[in-house]
């Protein structure tokens, strides 16, 4: 009996030791908040006053400091996702994650991006490699600091790895990848849609704008019109290919990585400076993407340096903010910074290719890739002059791909000067030297200018080649040669109207666009939407900025709500119950992607069933001549799909239907079998369907999900209109300022400053970001102070400080 007293005692005492030993292991990964810290290499002591939401205020007497001490920040709170970042870019999540991630490495591996780090890195100034220096020596001393490993390494059962200076860089490389289409995937779809279908009927499949665009310059451009029956009869190409795939595979609309931000002038706000808003829209996780952060150097460079706003974990860069005199921010360009490059390999030797200077050997390079729990994977990486070999097309011709990223002259860490700029003329003229994905950049200053660009590096293409298709650049003079000049950037300052927006659609026309090219932008329905809700401010506040961002009034999708009532209004169409229920969903006057609306949840299915199967069956000749192609198209096929439904061709109907309202009514029918499947008459909501999960990359380990994800919520908001919101894909921050007021902007993040699931900043914040509730734009009255110090006695002079 004693015997098994003792084994009851030692079954409840284990458990509780583990995991009571488990609770102290993650209490020792949190972040120091008070006291003192000598941390090596500072000149003097960097004052860190963090507030309620944990956001720092980091007082320093260099630039070299700040760096060391935001490094330390860095790995203190956010070290695993910094590592996630670089290991991305370079391909070695395997290492961390095993052989589930060994598809991903192998695809960036190709791009060889340690090695382009290394070579921007020797390529950097000396200022800029200190400062990165700095940083590093910062990060590796904060994740030193802890007491134990950041607890993410304690459930892989990984040490982390020290950060090097190059480290930084790949943050700023996966970037790259994140927002740009690192294979030029697009233009070998469209050569080969090109080379199967007649020239008029590939242009119609890909617009080059639609009547919903709202550029900066230039005006709307329409869509050409479908071809005529004698050029494409798509019903006689389906009865003499038949088609082996009829059922259309789900559509779900693409959110299109990228963002919105806009800016007015002076004479329309109530203070008389110029008002920036940003939102940019990112794939969401934990901890956010973002950090916050406010920076404060006395005197360097002549000015004291007050910036706010925030950095990107792995970077000690200020990425978007305020700094009293100059407010900027960024959204996806979706310019044209890829080609894929057509190898004229050698008759007897697939091992060489035509240049113009001859024939030339295709260089190996054999990159080892860690598994963790297998063997090393080796992987063989060929490179042309161009880049990597990433395969053959159809017709079995190597093909490389010449990317930006790539190019270690078109990064470096120059957005730096952001933070010093003190007007928009000053900011316009420092962006083409800014080395970094290439962005639209609006700014806004105190004066009440404002003013747009491309911040990033141009290639100069040269050659007459078409940009969008693969080409072979053997001959000379083709090809790209090197970087546009900064005087060639396109630009926008002070407008007429007064306000200037932007939304990873078309933002200029003509020359200026063939320099920037189209890597995929968007349908400007967003930016019209955004443009039009600037219109009528005038004498406007934050508040009338934040109005805007939460917009989720559906005019996009208004007319096919439209459609669908017109169809309902045909003789006979109301004889069933479905039908007359979505008559009286669709009654609604006005359509917005709210959480209680079933009016929006059923256009929304409707029009992605109509796009879904209208695209399947308009490339059914590509399809039947390669079964594995699967059509993407362009973000901007709806002003192709709309001519056919407003001019109803009967010979590119697909012919399982004998008219447009049999082809449309059915996809009205579908939609509300789908979305009324309990045949109960009510209709699944807009908030049924669009719960946001943000989860940790550990989040779905059995148990843990509940303290790592944020909590889920039903959001508004959707792909075509200012608030953009998905399961996972929406706003990473959220903010408005006027330069020089900065205590008047708000700001919203979804997720807390803390990657630590134990600290109070791990959540603070989320619930004001899903509910749209502003906070402070600054930080605010300090609840913990950290005193990081000099290991060394301070310099007698310290007048030569960065």
């Amino acid at each position: 009996m004693r015997r098994l007293r003792r084994l009851l005692l030692l079954a409840i005492l284990l458990p509780a030791g583990a995991f009571f030993a488990g609770w102290a292991a993650l209490h020792g990964s949190l972040p120091q908040l008070d006291g003192s810290f000598d941390l090596a290499g500072l000149e003097a002591p960097v004052t860190v006053k963090r507030d309620r939401l944990g956001v720092p205020e980091l007082s320093a007497w260099s630039l070299d400091d700040l760096a060391r001490a935001i490094g330390f920040l860095h790995a203190q709170e956010r070290f695993f996702q910094m590592d996630l970042q670089r290991r991305s870019a370079a391909g070695e999540l395997s290492e961390l994650f095993g052989s589930r991630a060994l598809a991903h490495d192998r695809s960036m591996r190709l791009h060889r991006l340690r090695h382009v780090a290394g070579q921007i890195l020797t390529g950097l100034t000396a200022d800029h490699r200190r400062m990165l220096e700095a940083y590093t020596d910062g990060v590796n001393a904060g994740l030193g600091a802890l007491a134990v490993s950041p607890f993410e390494y304690l459930l892989l059962r990984q040490p982390p790895r020290a950060w090097i200076p190059e480290d930084s860089l790949l943050v700023v490389l996966a970037m790259y990848a994140d927002l740009q289409d690192e294979n030029a995937d697009s233009d070998a779809e469209r050569g080969y849609l090109r080379n199967v279908l007649p020239a008029p009927m590939y242009r119609f499949l890909y617009p080059a704008g639609t009547r919903w665009d709202a550029p900066l310059t230039g005006s709307a451009v329409n869509p050409p019109s479908p071809p005529a029956a004698e050029v494409y009869d798509l019903r006689s190409i389906a009865g003499a290919v038949g088609d082996t795939d009829p059922v259309a595979p789900e559509y779900e609309p693409e959110m299109a990585v990228g963002s919105n931000n806009w800016a007015l002038a002076g004479r329309r706000t109530a203070h008389g400076g110029g008002m920036l808003a940003s939102d940019m829209h990112l794939r969401q996780r934990v901890p956010a993407v973002w950090y916050r952060a406010r920076f404060k150097v006395a005197n360097v460079r002549g000015r004291n340096l007050d910036v706010t706003g925030v950095t990107l974990p792995g970077t000690p860069l200020m990425i978007a903010g305020s700094n009293g005199r100059v407010a900027w921010s960024f959204t996806n360009s979706y310019g044209d910074w890829t080609d894929r490059v057509i190898l004229e390999s050698h008759p007897e030797d697939d091992g060489r290719y035509l240049t113009a200077d001859g024939y030339r050997d295709l260089q190996i390079h054999r990159e080892t890739i860690r598994v963790k729990g297998s063997e090393d994977a080796v992987l063989e990486v060929r490179t042309s002059r161009w880049g990597p070999v990433i395969g053959r097309d159809r017709q079995g011709r190597l093909q490389s791909v010449r990317w930006l990223a790539a190019m270690p002259d078109a990064t470096n860490v120059r957005l730096l000067e952001m933070m010093f700029a003190d007007s928009v003329d000053e900011a316009l003229r420092v962006a083409p030297e800014i080395g970094m994905p290439q962005q639209n950049l609006v700014v806004a200053d105190a004066d009440g200018n404002i003013g747009w660009t491309i911040i990033g590096k141009i290639p100069r293409r040269e050659g007459g080649f078409d940009p969008l298709l693969p080409a072979s650049w053997a001959r000379p003079g083709t090809g790209w040669n090197g970087l546009i000049g900064a005087l060639e950037y396109p630009r926008v300052v002070n407008p007429a109207s007064g306000q200037i927006w932007t939304a990873n659609s078309r933002t200029v026309g003509d020359a200026e666009l063939a320099l920037i090219g189209d890597g995929g932008y968007g349908l400007g329905a967003r930016s019209r939407q955004i443009r039009d809700g600037l219109a009528p401010l005038q004498n406007a506040t934050p508040g009338d900025f934040l109005k805007i961002q939460l917009d989720d009034r559906a005019l996009f999708l208004d007319r096919w709500r439209r459609l669908a009532l017109d169809l309902l209004a045909m003789p006979g169409a109301r004889q069933t119950a479905q039908r007359q229920l979505a008559a009286s969903v669709l009654a609604d006057n006005e359509l917005r992607a709210s959480t209680g609306s079933q009016a929006y949840r059923l256009v929304r299915e409707f029009r992605n069933l109509c796009f879904g199967r209208a695209r399947h069956f308009l490339t059914l000749e590509a399809r039947r001549a390669d079964p594995d192609y699967r059509p993407r198209l362009s973000r901007r096929f709806e002003g192709a799909l709309w001519q056919l439904l407003e001019q109803r061709p009967r010979h590119l109907l697909d012919p399982q239907y004998d008219s447009w309202p049999d082809f449309l009514l059915a996809a009205l029918d579908d939609s509300v079998d789908r979305l009324d499947s309990d045949r109960d008459g009510r209709l699944e909501t807009w908030g049924d369907y669009n719960i946001v999960r943000i989860n940790h990359p550990l989040g779905k380990i059995p148990l843990l999900g509940a303290y790592l994800n944020m909590p889920p919520h039903a959001a508004a908001g959707d792909t075509f209109m200012p608030r953009v919101q998905s399961a996972n894909f929406g706003a990473s921050e959220r903010f408005a300022v006027a330069p020089g007021r900065e205590a008047e902007g708000y700001f919203h993040m979804p997720g807390g400053q803390s990657g630590h699931p134990l600290s109070a900043y791990y959540r603070a914040g989320f619930r004001a970001w899903a509910n749209g509730e502003p906070l402070p734009f600054l930080p605010g009255e300090p609840a913990h102070t950290l005193q990081l110090l000099p290991v060394s006695p301070l310099p007698s002079d310290l007048s030569g400080r960065q």
